[in-house]
């Protein structure tokens, strides 16, 4: 699987890889989808990456089973509108590798767009790995038709209460 140009060998990879915990659903969602009469937005792959940033510092890094998120009405994301998102999709070639069109510019904008809203950002590095473990996780969601591709909506959202 080639997803971007990141040696496992790198230091801060593998410290993030092994922060990740990865929580794998009980059943896939895969053989009720048919994917030549997909809709957009309403069929969703079977795991979400979630991360929480306490302490100036994103952890309880983890991949899991697909779910409703639940916030609290007096979340921040709510009022203020301190929410932001990218969007990238995987795609499978002729030999059958996923890749993503340069997801790394899909890691600066979600923090430029962060900066702006005085939320924290999410290091390059982490966005790629979390992107990059997520569809491993997920490959088989990749589908192997012309024209077609997983799309993945990294978000981030502020839910401090006030």
């Amino acid at each position: 699987m080639y997803l971007y140009g990141m040696s496992k060998g790198d230091g801060k990879i593998m410290d993030i890889v092994s922060k990740i915990k990865i929580e794998r659903s009980n059943g896939s969602k895969l053989p009720f989808v048919d994917f030549n009469n997909i809709e957009f937005g309403k069929e969703f792959s079977d795991h979400m990456f979630v991360a929480d940033y306490k302490d100036g510092e994103w952890q309880n890094l983890k991949i899991v089973p697909y779910a409703p998120i639940t916030l609290s009405p007096a979340c921040a994301a709510i009022h203020y509108g301190q929410s932001v998102f990218e969007g990238m999709k995987a795609y499978k070639n002729e030999s059958g590798e996923i890749y993503l069109f340069r997801p790394e510019e899909n890691a600066k904008r979600i923090n430029r767009s962060a900066e702006r809203l005085c939320m924290p950002e999410v290091p390059e590095e982490l966005f790629m790995e979390a992107v990059k473990q997520l569809i491993e996780v997920d490959a088989d969601w990749v589908p192997a038709i012309d024209g077609c591709s997983l799309y993945i909506r990294p978000f981030i959202f502020a839910v401090k209460n006030y």
